[in-house]
């Protein structure tokens, strides 16, 4: 004898009912003005011979048509349901020069700082931010490896090398996902899960400052936001 079982359509509704997933958040950054021109790095014996080409400081980077890269997006609040990170970031030192320029970690994510040079480096790390240590290792050997994290939030944790005066890179600090770099277009998009609500998203270029704005966003939303910062004087 068979049995049928009968649901209505509440119970069926709530029996197929897919997890809801969360707002889309994307822009650009351009830059207003004309910045000054990028200076010629001068290396040293060493580190020329590792380059075939001259290599500029890295103040502002503009694409042809305005886009401003390396300018660190994030959300200024704490959204709820911010996942564990899984991946494990690497800042790398690579013909005496910090790459990437700009990059961001999570609260306590272990990051890697790995010397990709045949030369000795020394990472200086110099956070601003209580409890966000301070820390200065030298890096001797190629292929080296150390592993640091911050426990603090910081936008922006500066690293410079005390060997090679031109090495700099810069490394946010957020205590969730929802952050991104731009592109060498100015492009960036945050991870695709933001919960709905209201929200201040900010953009911040360590030389043409920081611009805000609120967006109020709903699941499943689709939202551009753009931002012109501006060449200070």
């Amino acid at each position: 004898m068979k049995r049928y079982i009968a649901m209505t359509g509440a119970a069926l509704t709530a029996a197929v009912a897919l997890p809801v997933s969360g707002a889309d958040i994307s822009g650009r950054v351009t830059l207003k003005g004309t910045p000054p021109p990028e200076k010629k790095i001068e290396f040293d014996a060493t580190c020329g011979k590792l380059h075939t080409k001259d290599a500029f400081t890295r103040h502002h980077v503009v694409s042809p048509d305005g886009g401003l890269a390396n300018v660190f997006v994030y959300i200024k609040e704490t959204p709820p349901g911010s996942k564990p990170p899984t991946d494990t970031p690497v800042l790398d030192q690579v013909n005496c020069l910090y790459e990437p320029y700009v990059m961001g970690v999570r609260t306590n994510q272990p990051f890697k700082i790995k010397n990709s040079d045949p030369l000795m480096h020394n990472v200086h790390a110099t956070p601003k931010v209580p409890g966000n240590k301070e820390f200065n290792i030298g890096q001797p050997v190629q292929g080296m490896v150390t592993e640091k994290n911050f426990p603090n939030r910081e936008v922006l944790v500066r690293f410079k090398c005390d060997v090679h005066p031109w090495m700099f890179a810069y490394v946010g600090v957020m205590d969730h996902q929802w952050w991104a770099v731009t592109d060498k277009d100015g492009k960036f998009k945050l991870p695709g899960d933001l919960p709905a609500g209201t929200y201040t998203l900010v953009a911040y270029h360590l030389k043409a400052g920081e611009a805000s704005q609120q967006i109020t966003v709903a699941d499943t939303d689709k939202k551009e936001v753009n931002f012109t910062l501006e060449v200070k004087p």
